[in-house]
């Protein structure tokens, strides 16, 4: 049986969605680390707010994407779910308190990795309660649950969160240990599903296009660090890139509408 469940995020210029994606997953987790890259948008004044409403919600400032695994690397080999949430991840919060009490339970504990039923959204609709999108399976899943319990250690994260590094395993488990729960349920019978609005604008110091487009994935950025002069292109940019990385493996299957009212309580 696990004993606890930590959630880590890394966020950088997200303040249209970052406060809604921490209220969903902070009754799921009995810790939630937020780790800013230098927003210049108001995503940090979001999180210190989140920070004074739950007790158990940490924010800090950092200058390296690195820094972000720093805060949970040391519950490798202990009884803990790490459950890395990205700003652009909503989950069903009625959900996961279900879920929560399935991954205490010691249910999926064979397993390593948790994926689950995303539905990655091209629109959202918060008034009408309606996302658009393409679910995953057949595309791409993003979730990102770990069971700690399955290490001795996670080292030598420096590109992006839960993106890379050096991982030792105890007997039994491996990277490839995974079960992905949208080949067991639907999005209706799922308790561990998310609204994933990768194609929507995600501060609001992006530009009026941006609506439509992904932001270039890290793979796509060559994991490079960002600078000051890189968060002021960022502002002041014209145009918004697409992401041909997000397009290819968020845009499998067929346009779905769905209700987002379990998202929005």
């Amino acid at each position: 049986m696990a004993n606890q469940i930590v959630g880590v995020m890394l966020v950088h210029n997200e303040d249209v969605h970052v406060e809604q994606a921490v209220r969903n997953v902070a009754a799921f987790c009995d810790r939630v680390h937020v780790a800013d890259h230098m927003s210049t948008d108001s995503t940090w004044e979001i999180v210190q707010g989140l920070g004074r409403e739950y007790g158990h919600v940490d924010g800090v400032r950092v200058r390296s994407t690195g820094d972000s695994h720093a805060l949970v690397e040391g519950y490798a080999g202990t009884d803990t779910w790490v459950f890395g949430v990205d700003g652009d991840e909503l989950y069903d919060p009625a959900g996961l308190a279900l879920f929560r009490e399935q991954l205490l339970g010691g249910d999926l504990r064979e397993f390593f990795s948790v994926k689950s039923n995303v539905l990655n959204c091209v629109t959202l609709d918060p008034g009408e309660r309606r996302a658009t999108g393409y679910l995953s399976p057949p595309s791409r899943s993003v979730t990102k649950l770990f069971n700690f319990a399955a290490i001795d250690s996670w080292t030598h994260c420096y590109r992006q969160y839960m993106h890379d590094g050096e991982i030792v395993f105890r007997p039994g488990y491996e990277r490839e240990t995974i079960v992905h729960l949208g080949q067991r349920y639907s999005w209706e019978e799922s308790r561990f599903r998310c609204l994933h609005v990768c194609f929507l604008p995600r501060s609001s110091l992006d530009p009026p296009n941006a609506a439509g487009h992904g932001r270039l994935s890290p793979i796509e950025l060559g994991g490079k660090r960002r600078s000051r002069l890189t968060s002021l292109v960022d502002r002041i940019r014209p145009a918004s890139p697409s992401s041909p990385w997000k397009d290819e493996k968020y845009r499998q299957g067929e346009l779905v509408t769905k209700d987002a009212t379990p998202f929005f309580q």
